[in-house]
């Protein structure tokens, strides 16, 4: 369930009136790895297991192509509040004992620089030249503010949109979390093993360096936002290779980090 129904009481000037009103549901989610409590995290309900996958994987927990197993423990109306993951203990990754993992793949050496200009970062950096007009990154903005269901009922939901080299859409995943959203993107991709044809990555707000570093970790080299990015976010985009935009609205954009990534903004 992502959407549930409250009744409000709106103003318009001097005028009140009772309104029966769509909210986005927000409930927790207990996460057990191996029957232990690993963490506790605030979502939509819906693509629970996409989500764990996607965030197991972030977190370098776990990595391996054969699939989950997921055991609902606990649920209430049908809304699951605890999940069990089954995961060979020779098969956890390092980030397992370590619940924040992200900050450790990057040693952001070069955070703080402003000038828009070529960056070269020694390792293993996104290096890929796309072929892309600013027009057909809007197209795929549209394409995503198309299936924004619950954002379009609420207005109080995230959407992470991912597509292939050729402007595809692969999945989009709505939550209350920006980082969420992500997760769920990439988890679905997992699961169906065509996490490796992800090219663009959307998002409906702005872009923190969480979201960079998981479009690192999944490889993905553009990430497009309608919002604005942080400065840590441009930071780490320029050291990992990606091509950073935001403010993607009105037929405008800001490319803050790797512009090189796209050869070319001229209509294809």
């Amino acid at each position: 369930m992502q959407i549930t129904n409250y009744q409000g009481l709106k103003i318009t000037n001097k005028s009140t009136v009772k309104i029966d009103d769509y909210l986005v549901v927000e409930a927790p989610l207990q996460i057990n790895i191996n029957n232990e409590s690993y963490t506790v995290v605030m979502r939509t309900p819906n693509n629970d297991f996409e989500l764990i996958t996607g965030l197991l994987f972030a977190e370098d927990i776990y990595k391996k192509n054969a699939p989950l197993t997921f055991q609902i423990i606990k649920e209430t109306l049908k809304i699951p509040e605890i999940i069990n993951v089954t995961i060979q203990k020779e098969a956890l990754g390092k980030g397992y004992l370590n619940k924040r993992t992200l900050l450790s793949v990057s040693s952001c050496g070069i955070c703080g620089k402003k000038e828009l200009e070529d960056i070269h970062v020694a390792g293993k950096s996104l290096e890929e030249n796309i072929q892309i007009s600013s027009d057909s990154l809007h197209k795929m903005h549209a394409i995503m503010k198309n299936f924004q269901e619950t954002f379009n009922k609420t207005g109080g939901s995230h959407a992470a949109a991912i597509f292939n080299k050729n402007q595809e859409l692969l999945t989009i995943k709505e939550d209350l979390g920006r980082h969420n959203a992500v997760d769920k993107s990439v988890g679905e991709l997992l699961i169906h093993q065509n996490l490796k044809n992800a090219h663009f990555l959307l998002v409906s707000g702005r872009v923190s360096y969480e979201i960079v570093t998981k479009s690192f970790i999944a490889k993905i080299p553009v990430i497009v936002a309608i919002s604005a990015c942080s400065s840590l976010a441009v930071d780490f985009a320029k050291e990992f290779g990606i091509c950073l935009i935001g403010f993607t609205r009105n037929n405008t954009m800001t490319v803050y980090a790797n512009p090189n990534s796209i050869n070319n903004f001229k209509d294809d």
